[in-house]
């Protein structure tokens, strides 16, 4: 494998007389991994400053791995970083995927093959294993049938439930990363151990010490590291260890002289260099500036320090895996705050794979401060992306018609998704959970109660019928529906009803990604009240979207002039020639999901930022590609297109 990284020493030509990142640090033959035993990193006894920059494989298409890596190197870097996504790779207990293995991101999931690649481009990696990882992804990485197992299981720390998952997990994943570390002829020269532990609180040093010892348990031998903010201190490390790493973005003097002082005569590294934002629903497009940027990035270099420039391309947090955060950082949805499928970062390289000023910026500050010049390989060109014709619509299904379809489970009382008895006991983790009672009497001004709060939006129909209020703007947020109020009640019917049949529709936006542990989705924080009146007997439906369901939906109707419940809308876009990026623009649609050739490419929502949702052109096939939109409220009367991202709020 090392010799593979001379296939891009051809297309080089203009500085042919400068070895390889691999032939300056692999000459003569590998003796050691990286040590941080002094104050400058050795690699195979070389000094070493790693320039790295974060790439999740699992947010980037695998047909652009290779492209994106290689800008990574032609900016200077000798280093890719990467999360590694446990409720990917073990999408239902027990049940694995590391590429085509049966779930839905299967094609993401190849990471032999995304470990082979960096070093094929001359980078060296950085794996960041968790189990937790943050990442503004949904539930931190944690799969979601932890939550199963109730209150006796809690994670981020060494009690035995939450172990048994994670010793499973690391027993299938260390030995696959085992093989490609640095001493053995791999790329991998650095393990991360847990992330931001020390902002837990729980300094739990048992299960940092259970963490490590299952690495090497599976032949791990690489360089174990800590990552937290410096003014954290000791609390999420094990000094005698790892070797502690930083997270910051600002007052970069201050921060360095705290990380020297909490580990003097060892390498500075800041593990996170946050290079822009993310974006929140309903609220304002993050940016950061390229003053601000530089005013960061270029000091750290210049101290010297090691640093990963987190991100550098952020890519999309494809289908329902966007995150979110609670502000309250309770267990019960209190201020609830969902992030965009688009995890695009203000980061130098765009989610489309574009070059930015960062970009250049960057390129020219590792040349400046590096003192090891290797062959780098020059900007690969950009894509070209196109603003497909307009669809019209073509067929609908109704609600009725895809929750008889859907995976059922019959409660007395409503549970979370994730407490219903499907997947192979896993429940349900994505996506929307329907809550449905048939044969109420309904009196006159019938009063709904919802206790506690939804998690984390409904839609009530009666009959078929929509009730509950619309979601089009900021503000709406603030009426009965959603997560923001708590005990909500709301009039179903000016009329007495016979044998009515009650509809809760109740959408996921994504669990939080640090914080908060015990987030489940759906109604579970009380049950459900018509006039203070308890409801029993539910059946609850679960619309997981999944690829092989979706595919096989059949009986389009006609599409009607006006829905009153959400409704699946498909139109057909024709490729011929070749398919090329694009954007799929859905500021005149509502809120929902944009679902392509049967992957859920994400969300949608009118209130903002995120306008238009990015469709790779891998995602596309010659000829004729379905194109699905579960549409929760008023959709528009056709699907448009566009070469960029829009942002816009409402």
């Amino acid at each position: 494998m090392l010799l593979a990284v001379a296939a891009i020493v051809g297309v080089l030509g203009a500085a042919a007389d400068l070895p390889t990142n691999y032939q300056y640090f692999t000459a003569g033959g590998i003796e050691s991994g990286l040590n941080a035993d002094e104050a400058t990193f050795l690699l195979n006894g070389k000094s070493m400053f790693v320039y790295s920059g974060a790439i999740h494989y699992f947010r980037v298409p695998r047909p652009y791995w290779r492209d994106r890596l290689r800008k990574l190197r032609a900016a200077g870097f000798n280093t890719v970083e990467t999360y590694i996504a446990w409720n990917l790779h073990e999408y239902q207990s027990g049940v694995f995927d590391f590429g085509g293995g049966g779930s839905e991101l299967e094609d993401f999931l190849y990471l032999d093959e995304f470990l082979q690649t960096a070093q094929e481009e001359d980078l060296f990696v950085i794996v960041r294993a968790g189990p937790f990882i943050c990442a503004e992804f949904e539930f931190g990485g944690f799969p979601s049938y932890l939550l199963r197992d109730g209150t006796k299981l809690w994670v981020r720390t060494d009690n035995e439930y939450y172990m048994d998952y994670v010793t499973r997990w690391f027993n299938e994943l260390m030995p696959r990363l085992a093989k490609h570390q640095f001493t053995v002829g791999g790329p991998i020269i650095m393990f991360q151990v847990e992330n931001e532990y020390a902002g837990t609180g729980y300094g739990d040093h048992n299960y940092l010490w259970h963490l490590r010892q299952l690495m090497l348990d599976n032949g791990i031998v690489e360089l174990l590291v800590t990552a937290d903010n410096p003014w954290r201190g000791t609390g999420g490390t094990y000094t005698e260890y790892f070797l502690m790493t930083f997270n910051f973005d600002s007052d970069v003097d201050t921060n360095l002289a705290t990380m020297e002082q909490l580990q003097p005569g060892r390498p500075l590294m800041v593990m996170e260099y946050w290079s822009g934002w993310f974006d929140y629903v309903a609220s304002g497009h993050k940016t950061k500036t390229l003053e601000t940027f530089q005013a960061t990035y270029e000091p750290i270099l210049a101290r010297p320090a090691s640093v990963n420039m987190y991100m550098f391309i952020g890519g999309t947090s494809w289908g329902f895996l966007s995150g979110s955060q609670n502000l309250a950082y309770d267990d019960l949805n209190t201020r609830f705050t969902p992030m965009t499928t688009s995890y695009d970062y203000s980061a130098p390289l765009a989610e489309n794979g574009d070059y930015t000023d960062k970009y250049w910026l960057a390129q020219q500050l590792l040349a400046q401060y590096n003192p090891i010049k290797t062959l780098l390989p020059a900007p690969p060109a950009l894509q070209g992306r196109v603003a497909y014709p307009s669809l019209s619509l073509q067929g609908q299904l109704s609600l009725e018609a895809l929750i008889g379809r859907a995976p059922a489970y019959d409660t007395p009382t409503p549970v979370s998704m994730e407490n219903m008895d499907i997947n192979n006991g896993s429940g349900q983790s994505y996506g929307f959970v329907v809550y449905s009672k048939a044969g109420l009497r309904l009196p006159e001004g019938a009063q709904l109660t919802i206790e506690g709060r939804v998690c984390d939006t409904v839609i009530v129909l009666v009959n078929g019928r929509r009730v509950s209020p619309l979601l089009q703007k900021a503000a709406d947020l603030d009426q009965f529906g959603t997560w923001r109020t708590a005990n909500s009640s709301l009039t179903l019917t000016g009329a007495e009803l016979e044998g009515a049949q009650l509809d809760l529709v109740v959408e996921n936006w994504g669990r939080a990604n640090v914080g908060v542990y015990r987030q489940y989705k759906g109604l579970w924080q009380g049950g459900v009240t018509i006039n203070n009146e308890p409801v029993t007997g539910w059946t609850m439906h679960a619309l997981e979207f999944k690829r092989a369901w979706t595919n096989g939906l059949d009986g389009w109707e006609a599409v009607a002039a006006a829905n009153e419940a959400p409704t699946l809308y498909r139109a057909t876009l024709q490729v011929e020639g070749g398919a090329a990026d694009t954007y799929v623009y859905m500021e005149e649609w509502t809120k929902g999901i944009v679902v392509v050739n049967g992957f859920v490419l994400g969300r949608y929502a009118r209130i903002g930022p995120q306008q238009s949702l990015y469709l790779p052109a891998p995602f596309l096939r010659e000829g004729a590609n379905d194109i699905l939109i579960f549409e929760l409220f008023e959709a528009a009367d056709l699907v448009q297109f566009a070469t960029d991202i829009v942002y816009n709020n409402h």
